[in-house]
């Protein structure tokens, strides 16, 4: 059942109890079976799950989805889909023929009734039914407006968990989850209705990427960092997601989103939390769950005046990318021609606690950047102004504590060391790259998230009061945008490593953002 060997021979090797989860004989039901977020991400990820050995005999999945299809044609499409994949290596006939056996299609509309009591006469009657009974893991691959509907019309047709009876029923639902505090609130009360909490798995798939899964690791089973991590040892921390690619083909949803509702409020305040938490009492989900929720509530929301100062908001402009030319934002399609949309978004932000009481956590994201990679850079204090650094000033550069959380996962520590045969200090770096430590395949993100979903392991899973927190700290940011157009819209090129407001944020502290390398 385990993706990955265990390495007993090596006397640093330490199994931790319950670290490999157990599926249970189970059927996962695709709805949206025929987008792109199955093709590309769910459907490979039960390839590869099956290719590891990861998934019990029988395991089934149910495509649904509007389109007239049989089993045959919708088993040829997932092929093709797997196969155009270069990350997935050579084609494994044996593991596809393995899964595809059990893999259904039912053509069904979540908005008709009938079609959520079919499927469940249709899981009842399939072949891998007295197996896995009542264990079914639902997974909303659709638009976000429908998930609550979703859920009602699954428990009208007796899909919900009912404790009374053996088996589980889950509920995974794909962001945003709302787009401010008052949806996230609406669509809670409406998926909770029907499925309580222990049910629902809202997924955010960077919490799926092996480096921030390995943040807990490096910063509680380790007695050299954990001493060091707080006030007064840390002068800032900076988390960045760069995206090379533009909007591509989502120019409807993302002029109404924008990076601070599509990569801030999810993806960077995640990694904020599992960041900044306090050890939390046991490695239990809810005790992990509990300690990120602090987090957020430590957070003082930016007052109208403070995000003026505090935030910027930018957008993309012609420029080059890849040495080509590339359009500017408002050029996109479905992209409405004088849009005051962000597609790049800085944050100066604290964490007002014991442990990070004055440190600034300085968080950025845009798209049609200079280079791709999304990292966390711990930030520590200069040594005291003697010795060294009375001579070297600036130039003795901070230790900087690195988290490649893609591409390339690893860690970096950059530290001062002496040239040989010279009086003169330089920065250097000890790097470890999971890639070349591991000598074996690292599991996608949605690999992990499904094996969790299934096992009933929700610690990588965001529940209802993240969710509501996060969106009470976006909002006061975003009034002042809509509201105040303050900070005013700055511009950067595509292909540029973005605005120029985004290093006057940092200068203002005397900081500089962490150069990517």
């Amino acid at each position: 059942m385990n993706p990955l060997p265990s390495d007993t021979s090596n006397p640093g090797y330490c199994e931790l109890d319950g670290a490999i989860p157990l599926i249970p004989p189970s059927a996962a039901v695709i709805f949206g079976a025929t987008g792109d977020l199955a093709h590309k991400k769910i459907f490979p990820a039960f390839y590869q799950l099956m290719k590891n050995r990861v998934l019990p005999e029988g395991f089934t999945v149910v495509g649904v989805a509007r389109r007239p299809k049989d089993d045959g044609e919708f088993r040829r499409d997932i092929k093709e889909s797997i196969q155009k994949l270069p990350r997935l290596g050579p084609f494994d006939e044996t593991a596809w023929n393995k899964l595809a056996e059990n893999i259904f299609y039912h053509q069904g509309d979540l908005s008709d009734p009938a079609s959520c009591e079919g499927l469940n006469l249709r899981l009842k009657n399939l072949p891998g039914a007295p197996a896995y009974g009542r264990n079914h893991l639902f997974y909303l691959a659709i638009s976000p407006n429908h998930f609550g509907e979703a859920a009602a019309r699954l428990a009208a047709a007796g899909l919900a968990p009912d404790p009374t009876l053996p088996g589980f029923r889950r509920l995974i639902v794909e962001k945003p989850f709302g787009v401010d505090l008052a949806s996230a609130r609406q669509l809670n009360r409406e998926l909770l209705r029907h499925f309580p909490e222990s049910s629902l798995y809202r997924i955010d798939h960077y919490l799926g990427k092996e480096t921030v899964q390995n943040l807990l690791f490096l910063r509680f089973a380790n007695a050299i960092f954990e001493p060091l991590w707080n006030r007064r040892y840390i002068d800032n921390v900076q988390i960045t997601a760069s995206e090379h690619i533009g909007i591509e083909n989502r120019g409807e949803y993302y002029d109404k989103a924008g990076a601070l509702r599509d990569i801030v409020q999810n993806h960077l305040l995640q990694l904020l939390m599992l960041t900044a938490m306090e050890p939390p009492v046991s490695l239990e989900p809810e005790s992990i769950r509990d300690e990120k929720v602090k987090v957020l509530r430590c957070i003082p929301p930016l007052t109208r005046e403070e995000a003026q100062t505090r935030t910027v908001r930018a957008q993309y402009i012609n420029g080059i990318r890849n040495g080509q030319p590339a359009a500017a934002y408002r050029q996109e399609a479905r992209v409405a021609p004088a849009s005051n949309t962000e597609t790049f978004a800085a944050l100066r932000l604290e964490i007002d606690n014991w442990r990070w009481k004055g440190v600034p956590f300085y968080l950025r994201a845009g798209k049609s950047l200079q280079t791709q990679y999304t990292e966390i850079a711990i930030v520590f204090n200069r040594p005291p102004g003697v010795l060294f650094a009375a001579a070297c000033g600036m130039r003795l550069r901070n230790n900087t504590l690195r988290i490649h959380i893609q591409p390339n996962e690893g860690i970096h520590f950059g530290f001062n060391a002496k040239i040989p045969a010279r009086q003169a200090l330089q920065k250097l770096d000890m790097n470890f790259h999971y890639s070349q430590e591991f000598n074996t395949y690292l599991p996608e993100a949605y690999e992990r998230l499904l094996i969790d979903a299934l096992a009933g392991e929700n610690t990588l899973f965001i529940r209802s009061d993240e969710v509501e927190y996060s969106w009470q700290l976006i909002d006061r940011i975003r009034q002042a945008w809509d509201e105040d157009q303050q900070p005013p819209l700055a511009y950067y090129p595509c292909g540029s490593p973005g605005p120029k407001e985004a290093d006057d944020l940092l200068a203002r502290d005397n900081r500089e953002w962490v150069p990517y390398a």
